[in-house]
């Protein structure tokens, strides 16, 4: 049994050749554009996004602004979130692992930061690092008001995963969540967020 075994795979060598040279990945990691932050907002906004441009200072302030003219009482957030982040008229559920999906659930909706953002694709990568929290906490409210700032974006997919860690939980956020059958008809809210708003500061 072992001379045919070794028989049969030494005619599967002999028929495969010589191994081919390893594959060359020379595509371009690193991109420029003009302005980073411009190309972003318009690649989100391409998504049906709604995407605000705010200084550092003026954050709590749009934060304030996105929940009176939603009508967003009630937020969760993860435990960890700058507390100016945290404008009075709202309450504000803070979620250290302890929120179940059925209080999630009830929410008005969800503010975090981001891990990174790439422009040229219009995405929003949660590592649940730091303002960021669970991945249950953006997937399951119908609203996610997210900030995203200056030096957190970059221009191409190879710069955002060069910064992102391989044993981190990563959820990639193009847009509001949406999905299409067969035929074709678009049906939103089906994997996450029916609305994304986008906080970009710089």
């Amino acid at each position: 049994m072992a001379s045919a075994r070794e028989e049969i795979l030494a005619r599967i060598r002999a028929a495969k050749g010589a191994a081919p040279d390893p594959v060359v990945r020379n595509y371009q990691r690193r991109r420029s554009t003009s302005d980073v932050l411009d190309l972003l907002e318009e690649r989100v906004a391409d998504y049906k996004a709604i995407v605000h441009r705010v200084s550092a200072a003026e954050i709590p302030e749009r934060i304030a602004t996105c929940l009176v003219q939603r009508g967003a009482k009630t937020m969760a957030v993860p435990a960890d979130v700058p507390p100016e982040w945290l404008t009075s008229g709202v309450t504000w559920l803070s979620d250290e692992g302890s929120l179940a999906v059925s209080e999630l659930d009830r929410v008005d909706g969800v503010l975090t930061g981001c891990a990174v953002a790439i422009a040229e694709t219009g995405t929003i990568v949660l590592d649940s690092g730091p303002a960021q929290g669970r991945r249950m906490l953006t997937l399951v409210p119908d609203y996610h008001l997210c900030v995203v700032h200056a030096d957190q974006v970059v221009v191409s997919v190879p710069e955002a995963i060069a910064r992102l860690g391989p044993e981190r939980p990563l959820t990639f956020v193009s847009g509001p969540s949406a999905t299409s059958d067969i035929e074709l008809d678009r049906v939103e809210g089906v994997h996450g967020p029916r609305t994304l708003e986008v906080l970009v500061v710089g």
